[in-house]
């Protein structure tokens, strides 16, 4: 065919198209390997020499024409869909809303925020270790050598092909010796170490993993006095301003002397009743001086500084403080015993 009658045919057709798809073969008609514009373009070859450069100003005069067209034909109609589309998709944000669906936390996880910022706010640092524990760490550093009977409860959870060597840690103060060791100054420390702990235990105020949180605080002139005004602000702000606090002598072989730290009953009042097997009184944890032994086993020099520690299980505070029966159900994965502590923390 000749340019005139191509020219002529592209103009008939391009007042034909009337859709996006006709468009596209409309391209493939002219411009494909076979299209009538490139066979034209090919043809440029049988030209005379004289005749290629007017031969080849038409041919692309032609293909301009398609490509302007097509170009502006192109944009027209997908804009046309998009408007489509949009339109049948229109949301109504006029209507009501499905509920979206929100998490809670869980209550291990609202005690631990309230204790680390309780003792943030008196000057503490929060300080976190290893669960895998090597048995030097855990007792040996904590004064219990090998042999000691206060292992008895602890000595458990052991890696396999590891023994004596690697366990599960039992208590956080195995991050109170990671806290001394690193301080290579031999400074003064205050520090709380919230984990997860291991024992054998399991019953309904007992668990095989459990949640600990350990406070330390070493420094020139430490004394019973200070752990004693310490924990009784600890308790207030988190039981509640008229609870009581009461230190009764105990022994832990990491701490001398030692206290064990009850708290009027959340329930009575100290009056007494089931809860606290009519005592009046709960034991909530352990506290005591800093062994010097555990001093010197972590480089201190125990004529100079003295400290503090204390600990207690976060566990026994979140069945205290949300009145949950079984500690089990703490760790249940039960979604509605989850979403019981949003309303409870509002009252």
């Amino acid at each position: 065919m000749k340019i005139e009658e191509v020219k002529k045919l592209l103009e008939e057709d391009m007042n034909n198209v009337t859709s996006l798809n006709e468009l596209n073969e409309l391209k493939n008609k002219y411009l494909s390997k076979t299209g009538l514009i490139t066979v034209l373009n090919s043809e440029i070859k049988n030209v005379p020499n004289e005749e290629k450069k007017e031969y080849g100003m038409k041919v692309n005069e032609v293909r301009n024409l398609f490509n302007e067209f097509y170009e502006t034909k192109k944009a027209e109609y997908e804009e046309a869909l998009l408007n489509e589309k949009l339109s049948k998709e229109a949301i109504d944000i006029t209507l009501p809303s499905k509920r979206v669906k929100r998490g809670s936390k869980h209550p291990m996880t609202r005690i631990t925020e309230q204790f680390e910022d309780l003792f943030v706010s008196m000057g503490y640092t929060v300080y976190e270790g290893p669960e895998i524990e090597s048995d030097e760490n855990c007792f040996q550093k904590l004064n219990l050598p090998k042999g000691h009977p206060a292992r008895d409860a602890q000595d458990t959870f052991y890696l396999k092909d590891e023994y004596e060597n690697f366990l599960l840690r039992s208590q956080t103060s195995t991050a109170q010796v990671r806290a001394m060791e690193d301080n290579k100054e031999k400074g003064p420390i205050r520090i709380v170490c919230p984990g997860k702990v291991y024992r054998r235990d399991e019953d309904a105020t007992h668990s095989h993993q459990f949640m600990q949180i350990e406070g330390l605080v070493i420094d020139e002139g430490v004394s019973m006095a200070d752990l004693k005004g310490t924990l009784e602000t600890f308790c207030k702000r988190i039981l509640g301003e008229k609870t009581n606090v009461r230190f009764r002598p105990s022994f832990f072989p990491f701490t001398e002397p030692s206290v064990e730290v009850d708290v009027t009953c959340f329930k009575c009042g100290g009056k007494g009743c089931p809860l606290c097997k009519q005592t009046g009184w709960i034991e909530v944890l352990g506290a005591g001086m800093v062994h010097p032994n555990v001093l010197e086993m972590s480089g201190y020099d125990s004529t100079k500084y003295q400290g503090f520690a204390f600990g207690t299980g976060m566990d026994r505070f979140a069945m205290f403080k949300y009145g949950i029966p079984d500690i089990r159900t703490i760790y249940g994965n039960d979604i509605r015993f989850i979403e019981e502590f949003d309303r409870k923390d509002d009252e």
